[in-house]
């Protein structure tokens, strides 16, 4: 068997904790498998360079963060190599360029085009464990890039998918993906399944077990994942296609707190204006999630939508350079709101579902700024303030710890 493994970066902290996982995947290299290991920068390692670079310039250049970015999980594979190395097993390290990782140019959230898996299939046939830097890529300048926060989940889905591996397993600090975070909701309960395409909403609605682009390449080339915790044996969450007949009405309640909304007020009541405002957001790569268009009125037209906290400033600035092509009247920004979301395939086939949310957001005095909805999941905009409150209303009034 060939077995991708992953490992986040409190799994690989200190020197205890890397010895730990160096000692279960040699575990299953010694039961004959060729095994593959994807690694994240150690602990808040990302965290530091990026205090470090805001230091020295509070908006760094994308291309220099990315070069500095991609040191911690070099650091990483090469201390987990000389680990399995001192315990006697052979093991490479590896970084984007030696494993040829082809992305896009997006500088801080790049897309991998293709892997050339030379390297790696001969370092696996002289029986080394090969260790991968996860989060990074090289684009077609011969740059490094970086694929996002939590990128390193879809490195080892690529690899996984690349190599045809036989399993995928996510490592994290959790044992496996909850009915809500546990650290916020006491009540929240370990699934044993959940579908690709419920994982995928999750995921990218703020539950930050996944990174979501790894679920979207997991569906597209069916790599089964399980998602487990590196400090025990426990059985963790399997990720799949289809799951047990009997099902819950939602799977998950998830709340992000890194969105921000931008309101543009005032524009002309005519064809092609939100082409024109979110092919804008597009040429800058920034993604746009909720969206809400006002009933026109005297000639104009308000347009809100939610883009990443780090999305914010480029956006904003963005628009206002186009004020003029877009004829808007005022441009708003609030970042003091949370995304909070139900998601489950449960939802199109059980009506009601929205008016029970809406009523235990009601029942705390939550008020409700924007909604969004589509088969699989509700989304509301709230205060900030509010978020954890509401999630745990919602989540008992699902009634998910049971």
């Amino acid at each position: 068997m060939l077995i991708v493994k992953k490992f986040g970066g409190t799994s690989v902290a200190d020197k205890e904790r890397i010895e730990r996982v160096a000692g279960r995947c040699i575990e299953d290299y010694k039961n004959g498998n060729d095994v593959i290991v994807v690694l994240s920068a150690m602990g808040k390692y990302t965290d530091e360079l990026i205090g470090m670079a805001k230091d020295i310039n509070d908006k760094p250049p994308k291309r220099e963060l990315d070069m500095l970015m991609t040191i911690g999980e070099q650091m990483s594979v090469s201390l987990m190599a000389m680990a399995m190395n001192k315990m006697g097993v052979p093991a490479v390290s590896l970084n984007a360029f030696q494993v040829s990782m082809h992305t896009t140019s997006a500088y801080g959230n790049a897309r991998i085009k293709r892997i050339d898996t030379e390297r790696i299939r001969r370092e696996l046939d002289v029986r080394k464990i090969v260790i991968v830097t996860g989060f990074q890529g090289v684009n077609k300048y011969d740059d490094l890039t970086t694929l996002g926060r939590g990128g390193s989940d879809t490195t080892a889905v690529a690899l996984a998918a690349a190599m045809h591996a036989d399993a995928c397993e996510i490592y994290t600090d959790v044992d496996g993906i909850y009915t809500a975070d546990p650290r916020l909701v006491p009540t929240a309960r370990k699934l044993k399944e959940i579908t690709y395409d419920e994982m995928l909403d999750l995921a990218t609605l703020g539950a930050g077990v996944l990174h979501n682009r790894s679920v979207e390449l997991a569906k597209k080339y069916g790599v089964p994942l399980v998602v487990r915790s590196s400090m025990n044996d426990h059985e963790g969450t399997i990720v799949k296609e289809e799951v047990a007949v009997e099902r819950m009405l939602i799977s998950g309640v998830a709340l992000d707190t890194d969105a921000v909304r931008i309101a543009v007020i005032g524009l002309r009541d005519v064809p092609g204006m939100a082409f024109k405002l979110f092919d804008i957001l597009a040429k800058k790569n920034i993604n746009v999630d909720v969206i809400l268009q006002s009933i026109g009125r005297g000639g104009t037209k308000d347009i809100s939508f939610t883009v990443n906290k780090n999305d914010m400033d480029e956006a904003v600035s963005a628009i206002e350079k186009n004020k003029t092509r877009l004829g808007y009247e005022e441009l708003r920004k609030d970042d003091s709101i949370a995304k909070l979301s139900i998601v489950g395939a449960g939802l199109v086939s059980n009506p009601g579902c929205a008016a029970r949310m809406f009523e235990s957001l009601y029942n705390e005095n939550v008020n409700i700024n924007m909604i969004s909805t589509s088969e699989v999941r509700v989304t509301v905009l709230i205060n900030e303030k509010d978020g954890v409150r509401a999630m745990n209303a919602v989540h008992d009034a699902f009634n998910l710890d049971d």
